[in-house]
């Protein structure tokens, strides 16, 4: 059981939410008081006849059109309608279910104007597991997620589709056969669902949580591919980072001195061959896989804050008597991280197949081409790096950064947005690919492993490889690598390989 109370939602939460429908939340006593101080305020003011945007105006380039009493309930229902534009696939039914826990939260704060039964119709159907289907595609991320959002509202009120067995059903049929009322929209309640960058927050911050994951992989896979090809420790010396005073340099320097232990038979027979330095995609990885650690941990901070705002317009201050028309909706704080992350982890999966290419060289590696008994007759794994650089190559195209873009919206009223949403679907893309570019590092370190036998990796590379051939066999012969890929990829998502490494020298830093 969760409780928010405006204040209180972090990564994990979201995380736990969106993917186990059995955790319920309810809401805070706090953020019940706050609520009906806001909406008695505003209930007040419209009892006085005072024009406040949104409640009794109309909206956007509309802000200067009185709207009479008698017509400010049809006025909701209008906007959530006409607002519903969402188009392309639907987010999945995990991340529509943690859009709708920061929507929650975010009216929460009391600053909307709104009653309490909002919030409470929200959770509703969150904790009966009623879940909203929320087309992809349609928000500028200006004032808000406004499309997306708008399908988010529509089911509230009883008038779009939502999840059954997988499948889109109107969400009137369900509300009969659970015995749940609709939501009727009273005053500023349709602009409060839709003014807000929930959706880009909550795709970041589900995205941020397997980033984090990766981050961990990456300097596995790292750490695997450096005895696999002779590499030395030393670039890890705790000297080195004390020197550039990164937080993520001296935590990856940490993680591979972990990883690997201070020698190994593998290193050991490798002290006499001359060589001074490894390559950068070896040798950089503190700064490389350091740097990205950083750019997520920041990440997530700002993301928190959002999760935690008021991003409603106007916002409601009940206690100092006003009602502020503003741009808290606007999504650049978070559109600027997403996409900056996105940038991130395209490096560093651009380093991992760097070394992936040293794998499978034998100028490099000193091991039979491609990593292919009897090469010629088997290509090993010359496809599986070629795929690594497609993917590579597709990151490169999905870094360009969304935030850099705005096209007036509103006949101009609206003329800087921020493409947030763009800029968290990009990423989530992005993050897909990295997944992949890792298993495949994965893949060829523990076959450039096997050529080293009986010689055996130290530290806790031997256990991963192990855990590897377990479930993947050596590759004597060529099959259909992508399954190989999958397995692996599975080991990744099955928090396997990590559970492995926390058992053999504990927990990685990030």
């Amino acid at each position: 059981m969760y409780e928010i109370n405006g204040d209180n939602v972090t990564m994990r939460m979201v995380w736990d939410v969106a993917n186990h429908p059995e955790k319920k939340v309810t809401l805070a006593k706090s953020s019940i008081k706050k609520m009906n101080e806001s909406r008695n305020y505003i209930e007040a003011k419209i009892s006085n006849g005072e024009v406040m945007y949104g409640v009794n105006t109309g909206f956007g380039a509309f802000s200067d059109v009185q709207i009479s009493d008698e017509n400010i309930i049809k006025l909701q229902k209008n906007l959530i309608r006409s607002h519903s534009t969402g188009v392309g696939s639907p987010f999945r039914k995990s991340e529509s279910r943690a859009i709708m826990l920061l929507r929650a939260n975010a009216l929460s704060r009391g600053h909307s104007g709104i009653r309490v039964k909002v919030v409470e119709k929200i959770l509703e159907y969150l904790n009966e597991d009623i879940i909203p289907v929320i087309p992809q595609q349609g928000s500028v991320g200006a004032s808000g997620d406004l499309a997306p959002l708008s399908h988010l509202a529509l089911a509230l009120i009883g008038e779009g589709e939502v999840w059954v067995e997988g499948q889109a059903k109107p969400v009137a049929e369900v509300l009969v056969k659970k015995g749940i009322e609709p939501l009727e929209l009273k005053a500023k309640e349709g602009l409060s669902l839709i003014n807000g960058c929930q959706v880009m927050t909550a795709i970041g911050l589900l995205n941020l949580y397997e980033a984090v994951r990766l981050l961990w992989m990456c300097d596995i896979a790292g750490a695997m591919t450096l005895e696999s090809l002779l590499g030395t420790r030393t670039a890890f010396d705790p000297l080195i980072p004390a020197t550039r005073a990164h937080l993520g340099e001296a935590m990856t320097a940490r993680n591979m001195l972990k990883l690997l232990g201070p020698t190994s038979p593998i290193a050991d027979s490798h002290l006499d061959c001359g060589r001074v330095q490894d390559a950068y995609s070896l040798r950089c990885m503190p700064a490389v896989h350091g740097a990205c650690k950083d750019a997520l941990r920041n990440a997530v901070s700002v993301l928190e804050i959002e999760a935690n705002s008021s991003t409603d317009n106007p916002l409601v201050f009940a206690s100092e008597n006003k009602v502020l028309s503003c741009g808290n909706f606007h999504g650049e704080p978070v559109a600027f991280q997403l996409d900056f992350v996105a940038i991130a982890l395209s490096g560093m999966s651009s380093m991992s197949e760097c070394r992936i290419e040293k794998l499978i060289n034998p100028n490099m590696s000193g091991l039979p081409a491609f990593l292919a008994p009897d090469g010629g007759l088997n290509s090993g794994m010359m496809i599986v790096q070629v795929a690594a650089a497609s993917l590579v190559s597709e990151n490169k195209v999905l870094s360009h950064p969304a935030s850099v873009d705005s096209i007036p919206t509103s006949a101009d009223k609206e003329d800087h947005v921020s493409m947030g949403t763009i800029a968290a679907r990009k990423f989530g893309q992005i993050l897909r690919n990295a997944e992949n570019i890792v298993a495949m590092e994965l893949l060829c370190a523990a076959q450039a492993l096997d050529f080293r036998a009986p010689l055996k990796a130290a530290g806790a590379v031997q256990p991963v490889h192990d855990l590897i051939r377990e479930n993947i066999p050596f590759a004597a012969e060529d099959r259909v690598f992508q399954k190989d890929i999958e397995k692996v990829k599975t080991l990744i998502q099955d928090h396997q390989i990590l559970n492995k490494i926390k058992s053999t020298v504990g927990e990685l830093e990030w």
